[in-house]
């Protein structure tokens, strides 16, 4: 199952907080990113963020789901509508990512 235009709108919106966010299209779903750094994916309605340990010590609860099936655990994140929690979370989660790649 797809998601659905308007809940990526939403999570975009509300992941907004943490700096400049873009989504690309990705066979149906989407790639999630903050200030060019990719920390998460949009599927099937739902938000998976990558796995960090600042980041695992800003969750409200720790749930861990492939995003599709054979993907590596993401974080899974049922709370969307808190906006600064999503902000903290991706601010915590960003400097453990590696940086954009130039081309």
């Amino acid at each position: 199952m797809a998601s659905s235009p308007d809940l990526v709108q939403y999570i975009s919106d509300q992941c907004s907080g943490a700096g400049v966010i873009d989504v690309k299209k990705m066979m149906g779903d989407y790639c999630i990113y903050c200030n060019g750094v990719l920390f998460g994916l949009i599927c099937d309605n739902n938000l998976y963020v990558k796995v960090t340990e600042p980041g695992k010590a800003v969750l409200r609860e720790l749930e861990l789901r492939p995003p599709y099936p054979g993907a590596k655990d993401h974080f899974y994140i049922s709370d969307i509508d808190d906006s600064d929690y999503l902000a903290a979370l991706i601010k915590a989660t960003l400097p453990a990512l590696p940086a954009k790649k130039l081309r």
